[in-house]
């Protein structure tokens, strides 16, 4: 089985504390369950998570869908949005399974960085890791008024926006990002290709911009 590997970031820095943080603990919670009542997301989606503030964790491995495990998520410090970036290709080098001579590997990864800040590191440099990997598609989202859509636009094509973020509004980004996974998922399963920008992804509501 090919597996399709989608890697999620969050900025957890201090900024996000209090409702922000709290909407982002369950909007991933409810984008786990969306995806588990979804056979094709439950046949080819496995989810890991990572959050930067001012150092980077990868709360959750890639993991098959119907094992993972979401910890408690805090907010605090700065924003290394960089540092994440190069984390994020180290990750790919070690969990995603390479086409060989032998066997095909998996899907080409799906992407999505959430930061409500402007980085506080070198993100020119992470930038620089990233690019060395491929990936089926990279989707970065500005939420609220401070995120810098041009520093978004130099990682990917691919940037939204959130004009708050307030409960209602991540919320409404976790529940497309739901239905942009079970759409990567359906695709590979029957044409057998990735998505490859927004406009094989559904629509977004009404709270999330195209940039």
């Amino acid at each position: 089985m090919r597996r399709l590997p989608v890697y999620i970031l969050l900025d957890t820095s201090s900024s996000m504390c209090g409702e922000p943080i709290d909407a982002v603990q369950k909007g991933v919670g409810m984008l786990l369950e969306t995806l588990r009542t979804d056979p094709y997301a439950l046949e080819t989606a496995y989810i890991s998570v990572i959050t930067f503030d001012s150092h980077v964790n990868q709360i959750c491995p890639l993991t098959e869908l119907s094992f993972v495990e979401i910890p408690e998520i805090t907010a605090y410090g700065m924003t290394s949005l960089g540092q994440a970036l190069e984390f994020l290709g180290n990750a790919v080098d070690t969990e995603v399974i390479k086409t060989n001579s032998e066997r095909k590997g998996d899907w080409r990864p799906l992407v999505f960085i959430m930061t409500d800040g402007i980085p506080t590191d070198n993100y020119r440099r992470g930038i620089r890791a990233m690019q060395k990997h491929k990936f089926g598609m990279v989707v970065a989202c500005a939420a609220g008024k401070k995120a810098n859509t041009d520093i978004l636009k130099e990682i990917t094509q691919s940037v939204v926006s959130l004009a708050t973020v307030d409960r209602n509004t991540i919320q409404a980004f976790f529940k497309w990002v739901s239905a942009s996974v079970v759409v990567g998922s359906m695709k590979v399963e029957d044409s057998g290709m990735n998505v490859q920008d927004l406009s094989d992804l559904p629509p977004p509501p009404s709270e999330i911009t195209i940039v």
